[in-house]
């Protein structure tokens, strides 16, 4: 969370003053540049070419969000939404701060089931919205705690709303919130239940709770639905009397609270907002174009690993085996290459295959021995042998090729480099990640059912 929103201070007269005077880029000045930085970072991700269509298909919701969030720094607009558990008021706190109902207030439990919003015009802003959510502990609660929490993810500050000291689940749901770098203020409403000692203490508490997540000046107390009051008054004539009247609604510390961090750095809240959602979803991105390359390079080493398996099992001649092999390897790695967004020529790819061969030099030193022999046997023999040898010469091929392919892959994935390990110890890796004997089996099955299908 931003330090300047969870900087606990000694002094309580001091703490307003020290929270606001912390915050980041004051100025509008400042804000304007914030938010064109913040623009720029979304349209750039919007409109990023490299993502395969796959991802933005998997991606497709957040991709809207960000559309959305786009649109709104575009407009000027700035989202304040109110988390908090059932029936502490929530909604009465939106309410009060906006001088009408306009959501919905009910004695049931959860009221309130999806997000709604409402523009608040009392601020001389323009385009700011406050956004009602589920309580956190409703009836099929994580579903809507993860819609909670999405919309804290879109918001630019939030309300965390409590009627008394923090329950294990509110403390836990608010740590859980903070983790998503939006500035929060601590609500504590029904102030009009507890008297003054009683307000100092429960102060005091929370501040202790909350320490390093909420900073003291964020800690304000509201009466947004105050209950009814009974007062027992004498007459004229000396005669003790009983009424009733209403509770006046107290919500001045909040809206004082809010116009300054509004007025100070309302546009670089949005802009740091947009900016926290983009790197997020950068790195989701960055994951799912992963993930997605990482499948395809598997399809693309097993075709390649087919191809090199078969050729070689059936070619009786030795020397166009080895010339059959490098050219599938080289062919397999510029291949790869292209799916992972750094294109090789056949030179480079031909210099990356003699790095990774020189790591299996045992390997490959095996592996020419076999074709050697076998090919010699496949030219003077002829029926059982023949395919015997060149089975085995195929799943050798097959086993080369798939180290080739993965030790490429996890080059590429780097973006072109071996990283601190080196290659020595990433092809040790891939080595002992394979089976080798259950590898040559497999290959040898798939080998023999491309023949058979061939023949047919």
């Amino acid at each position: 969370m931003p330090s300047w929103f969870s900087t606990s201070k000694n002094s309580q007269n001091s703490d307003s003053e020290t929270a606001l005077s912390e915050l980041p880029g004051k100025g509008s000045d400042s804000g304007d540049s914030n938010v064109d930085m913040a623009k720029e970072s979304l349209s750039q991700l919007l409109e990023d070419t490299r993502v395969p269509d796959s991802v933005r298909d998997v991606l497709s919701d957040e991709y809207q969000q960000l559309s959305k969030m786009l649109e709104k720094l575009e407009k000027g607009h700035l989202h304040i939404a109110v988390f908090g558990r059932v029936s502490v008021g929530k909604s009465s706190v939106l309410n009060a701060l906006l001088g009408k109902q306009a959501f919905s207030v009910s004695v049931l439990h959860g009221e309130t089931k999806t997000e709604s919003s409402e523009e608040w015009q009392e601020v001389d802003a323009g385009g700011i919205y406050l956004i009602d959510t589920p309580g956190i502990n409703e009836i099929d609660g994580e579903e809507r705690e993860q819609l909670a929490h999405e919309v804290a993810n879109r918001s630019d500050l939030l309300l965390f709303v409590v009627d008394s000291d923090l329950t294990e689940v509110e403390l836990a749901a608010l740590k859980t919130v903070a983790d998503t770098n939006r500035p929060i203020i601590l609500v504590v409403n029904k102030a009009d239940q507890y008297n003054e000692e009683e307000i100092f203490e429960l102060r005091t508490i929370i501040r202790k709770r909350v320490k390093g997540i909420i900073a003291p000046a964020n800690i304000v107390f509201t009466a947004a639905s105050p209950s009814r009051q009974t007062v027992i008054y004498v007459d004229d004539e000396g005669n003790e009397k009983e009424t009733v009247r209403q509770r006046p609604v107290d919500i001045l510390n909040l809206k004082s609270r809010l116009w300054e961090i509004l007025e100070a750095e309302g546009k670089t809240l949005s802009a740091l907002n947009a900016s926290l959602f983009a790197g997020n979803l950068s790195e989701q991105l960055g994951e799912k174009i992963l993930a997605t390359r990482k499948e395809l390079g598997e399809e693309t080493i097993r075709m390649y690993c087919v191809g090199k398996g078969v050729a070689v099992a059936l070619n009786p001649i030795p020397i166009a085996d080895l010339l059959a092999a490098a050219a599938i390897d080289v062919s397999m790695v510029i291949h790869l290459s292209r799916i992972y967004g750094l294109p090789m020529s056949k030179s480079e790819a031909g210099e990356l295959i003699k790095t990774i061969a020189a790591q299996m030099l045992v390997l490959y030193a095996t592996f020419w021995a076999i074709h050697f022999a076998s090919s010699a046997l496949k030219i003077g023999t002829v029926g059982f042998s023949t395919v015997v040898t060149g089975l085995a010469q195929g799943a050798v091929a097959w086993y080369s090729t798939l180290v080739v392919g993965r030790v490429a892959e996890d080059y590429l994935a780097k973006g072109k480099s071996w990283g601190d390990s080196g290659p020595k110890l990433i092809v040790q890796n891939i080595l002992d990640s394979l089976d080798r004997d259950s590898v040559m089996s497999d290959a040898k099955e798939e080998i023999t059912r491309y023949l058979k299908a061939s023949k047919k």
